[in-house]
Formats: structure tokens, sequence, C-alpha cells
């Protein structure tokens, strides 16, 4: 067997071990959401399997209320975050000033502080404005919990434009606004959408604001997760159950989007 063909066996097997690792406690979880609450405190893979967690799941929650809720917020908060940082990335991209970078810096400085540290504060601004529990206030805390990353990521695809086609445009009487809306978007498309797409995904899998700031009305799926831990235990069957019906949405739509997801994140890598 030659050198080479027995490298790509072995990275190949390598690439799979990988993968299963990464996909172990999500096998795990769904194993364990078949099973009776007795057979899931012992990690046996020989079970006889049943949907009483599931059911109990939708008795005692609003899955589709969940749903909605986690879909609304999550896009909601996309949409706003797109619109502000839009053209905060054009600006630094095109119009870079001695901070620029500066900035940059200090804005993906403040997604290494830890929430719990602005957790009262936060919590009380949204008491004194009646923003608790309702989709605006998660529209609003998702919205700069991603604008850090999101602002980030567009302006390195905008800085893959060529500057001559916006100077071009700009000699011909185009306003920032046309410019941006006729030549920046179309042509980084899919560095946007890919953003897009990580951002849903981020306000879909967050869950310390979400509990926190929401009970019952503007409550997303992770709240739902958390609602079956009790003070009587936790009863891992229901549990998994829960967080399976809970990520399933959002798997599905990784899997739905992926192809679109490395394309934009890829954009630019290979000239």
């Amino acid at each position: 067997m030659k050198a080479k063909q027995r490298d790509k066996i072995v990275m190949t097997f390598l690439g799979w071990g990988v993968a299963f690792l990464v996909f172990f406690p999500i096998l795990w979880m769904a194993i364990t959401s078949f099973k009776s609450e007795i057979d899931a405190i012992n990690p046996s893979l020989f079970f006889h399997p049943t949907l009483e967690s599931f059911a109990t799941v939708n008795e005692r929650v609003n899955y589709f209320g969940a749903v909605i809720n986690s879909v609304v917020e999550s896009v909601g908060a996309t949409i706003v975050c797109l619109a502000f940082s839009v053209p905060a990335a054009y600006a630094m991209a095109f119009y870079p000033g001695k901070k620029t970078k500066d900035l940059l810096m200090w804005m993906m400085s403040t997604k290494m502080m830890p929430a719990v540290g602005v957790l009262v504060p936060i919590y009380v601004l949204f008491q004194t404005m009646g923003l608790l529990d309702t989709w605006t206030g998660i529209i609003a805390m998702f919205t700069l919990m991603n604008l850090p990353i999101v602002v980030w990521m567009l302006y390195s695809f905008f800085r893959e434009v060529p500057k001559e086609i916006l100077e071009a445009s700009r000699m011909d009487g185009a306003t920032p606004m046309q410019q941006m809306r006729l030549l920046l978007l179309p042509l980084s498309l899919p560095g946007v959408m890919s953003t897009a797409l990580l951002s849903i995904i981020l306000c879909w899998n967050e869950a310390f604001w979400s509990i926190n700031l929401t009970s019952v009305k503007a409550a997303p799926l992770t709240q739902l997760i958390v609602s079956f831990s009790s003070p009587e235990g936790l009863f891992w069957s229901k549990l998994s159950a829960a967080s399976l019906l809970a990520i399933a949405p959002i798997l599905v739509f990784g899997w739905l989007t992926q192809r679109q997801l490395v394309r934009g994140l890829t954009f630019g890598a290979v000239k």
C-alpha cells in the first residue's frame, strides 16, 4: 500500500473518530429520551423503548408556543442586528479611521465578559422598562449579544470586495446607501447569508438570558429544557426528551443550510 493511500485511510478514520466524539452526547441524549426513568439511570444500550417521556413533555409544556417564540426571537434579533451591523461594517471597511481596529477589538472583548457580571443591572433595567418576558426585550438582548460577532464577520467579508468597484460607483454619483444596496450586499451575499445563519443559531442556542429574562409568555425552547429541572431531582428521560425536541428544529435547519453556511464562511478564502 502506498504511503499516500495509507495516510488517506488514517485521516479518514481520524475524521470519523472526531465526528463520533462530537456527535456522541447527542446520540446518548436521543437514546435516553426513549428510555423509562428507571432505565435512564442505567447506561445500557439494551432497553424497552417507550414514548412516555415525549408524551409527558407534550402534556406539561406548550412546545409549539416555545418553538414560535424561538423562531420570532432568533429571526427578529438577526434582522435588527443586520440592520445595525451592515452600515457599521461598511463604514469600518471602506472608511477606516486610526482607531477602527482598536474599536473592533474592544467590541470583541465584550464577548469575553461573563454574562452573569451584568445580570443584575440588565434585569433591573428590563424590569423598569417593562421588558421582562416579552419578545421585544429578548430580541433587544439577543441583538446586543450578537452585535460584536456580526459586525466583525461582515467587516471581514466587506474587506474582500475590491474598493475600486465602490470608488467607480461613487464617481458615477452613487450615494453610500446605493453603494451598499446595489453593489456591496449583492457582491458579498454569501458572507451576509452565512452571518445571518450563524446569528440565528447563536440566538436559538442562547440559554442564560432566556432563563433569567423570560418565564412564560416569551419563553423559548431553552427555557423549556430548564422547566424539567425540579427540586425533587433530575428526571433524565424527560429532560432528554425535552432537550431533543428543543434542538431538533435547529439541527434540521443547520443540515438544510450547511452548504450556504460553509460557502459563506469560506467566502474570500481562496482567490
